[in-house]
């Protein structure tokens, strides 16, 4: 850093100033700071300064070995909010989310000095998990909604297929199906919960669930059997690559999309919009999810206490081709 200050012409404090983002420093002196930083190639010894601040400025995320979409967005949208916070993340995969495999997970990353933990919580067991959890820092979750002892966020997923089953039956559907994911996850639970209450509230008939795993095998093996019963005009699925093994069943039955039968699916994948026909599905902001995880979790390191804080992120039901009138009205 002496080196950096000489060449720039500034004091070792201004140095220490731009490197800490702090917004009291000239923009030509910042400037020659960068342009020193740069031309030396300073790298700051995280470490070192670890020391003088008893900052690691590292968070710790426990999630599961799973390449599902929902989990590894969460990830993703957790790991960007960190670096735009100026946090390292340190990352820990379980293959099961119980409550031994939690604690020791945590226990490895307080020992690698993280300042707060971020829980990846979808299923049920792991809930019980996060409750818990014995850990001197902060911890958030993620998935849980408000079951959990701890501060959470979660997608809501019950507004969301809320508003799904309520278009359907708004386009005249007398009835909507539901293809439920499976029942160990909450996401699954929720998701099914806003679907039946939505049908009870306008009086319509609840259709037994058919359920999957989240793979589009299982949608297809489900649509199979749904094709075959002919009261079926509309379906919504727990996510959307069962809706794509849905579609592939109905295209084989020779069953028209949205003609025959409409189908909505859940979380807006990137190749949704290019199924056939384009996906009609309820989207989730896992950018949003990740970026008030990191804030529920800066503010408790900061001595902001929260305890049973839990915030819902919105679900938006994003309309394209998959779905349309019955065809009585069509």
């Amino acid at each position: 850093m002496a080196d950096v200050a000489k060449l720039a012409g500034v004091s070792h404090q201004t140095v220490s100033r731009v490197l800490n983002g702090a917004p009291h420093v000239r923009p030509d002196t910042r400037d020659r700071v960068l342009a020193a930083i740069r031309e030396l190639d300073y790298r700051p010894n995280s470490a070192a300064r670890a020391l003088v601040t008893r900052r690691s400025q590292t968070l710790g995320v426990v999630s599961f070995e799973s390449t599902l979409f929902g989990p590894a967005s969460m990830l993703d949208g957790i790991e960007r909010a960190a670096r735009s916070a100026g946090y390292f993340v340190s990352v820990t995969s379980l293959r099961s989310l119980d409550g031994r495999s939690v604690q020791e997970a945590v226990d490895r990353l307080r020992d690698q000095g993280v300042e707060g933990v971020v829980v990846i919580a979808p299923q049920v067991s792991a809930v019980s998990a996060v409750a818990r959890l014995s850990s001197p820092v902060p911890v958030v979750a993620v998935g849980p909604g408000t079951q959990s002892l701890v501060a959470t966020v979660a997608v809501d997923n019950r507004t969301g297929a809320e508003a799904a089953t309520r278009y359907l039956l708004d386009l005249g559907h007398r009835t909507v199906h539901h293809l439920g994911g499976p029942s160990g996850w909450l996401e699954s639970r929720h998701r099914q919960d806003g679907w039946r209450r939505t049908l009870e509230a306008a009086g319509a008939p609840v259709p037994r669930v058919e359920s999957g795993d989240w793979s589009a095998r299982s949608g297809y093996e489900a649509g199979r059997r749904i094709v075959g019963l002919a009261e079926v005009s509309a379906v919504f699925c727990a996510n959307d690559h069962m809706a794509l093994g849905l579609l592939r069943a109905l295209h084989e039955a020779r069953r028209a999309v949205p003609g025959d039968i409409s189908v909505i699916g859940f979380d807006d994948i990137p190749e949704a919009a290019y199924f056939s026909p384009p996906l009609t599905t309820v989207r989730q902001d896992f950018g949003e999810l990740g970026r008030r995880a990191l804030e529920l979790l800066v503010e408790e390191l900061a001595g902001v206490a929260h305890p049973r804080s839990h915030v819902l992120v919105p679900a938006e039901l994003v309309l394209r081709a998959s779905a349309g009138p019955t065809a009585a009205r069509g």
